[in-house]
């Protein structure tokens, strides 16, 4: 039994080779000269590439769900903190806009609409410079920002802060702009 170099090597060739290598030419009718379908492996190189098995497209598969289930759990938690990070940067925006608003009237915005105040001139600014924010944005939860002046937490200021995700004002999970005693 000869082996042919141009397929794998431990495949044997049949015995109705040519001797110069080549298979003989297919015959016509279900599996050639033995009935079965498997007789005749053409040698070109086109046919030889007919593209992925099926084992090879589980490894892949299969390689594909490791990574995933090593890369998922990584980020499955940022989403939240990302939502944590952008309340506090907003309520330190507000800080900064309620300050400018101070330095020019006086005071800061009474009442708890005073957010509103940054955006649209108040009845009694007599030196509004605004508007200081565009728009008065809710939190990342979708829930709007508390605004209090004077302040329970800070009695010469205002306090404000977020419900944060559980919706619910006075919990642990609150944003705030001061600092909670835990």
């Amino acid at each position: 039994m000869k082996l042919n170099p141009n397929l794998h090597p431990t495949f044997p060739l049949p015995a109705s080779q040519t001797p110069d290598g080549q298979l003989p030419a297919p015959t016509h009718g279900a599996g050639g000269a033995c009935g079965s379908p498997f007789a005749h492996r053409p040698s070109s190189a086109r046919a030889r590439q007919r593209g992925f098995t099926l084992i090879e497209l589980l490894l892949v598969l299969v390689i594909l769900g490791i990574l995933a289930a090593i890369v998922v759990p990584k980020f499955a938690g940022r989403t939240e903190q990302a939502r944590l990070t952008a309340a506090q940067t907003q309520i330190s925006s507000f800080g900064t806009a309620l300050d400018a608003f101070e330095v020019d009237n006086g005071y800061y915005p009474k009442g708890k609409s005073g957010l509103n105040d940054l955006v649209q001139t108040p009845r009694d600014a007599q030196n509004w410079r605004g508007p200081y924010v565009k728009e008065v944005p809710k939190d990342p939860w979708n829930n709007d920002y508390i605004y209090e002046c004077p302040g329970r937490r800070n009695p010469t200021s205002y306090d404000l802060s977020s419900a944060g995700p559980d919706g619910k004002s006075g919990t642990d999970d609150d944003i705030t702009n001061w600092q909670n005693k835990k």
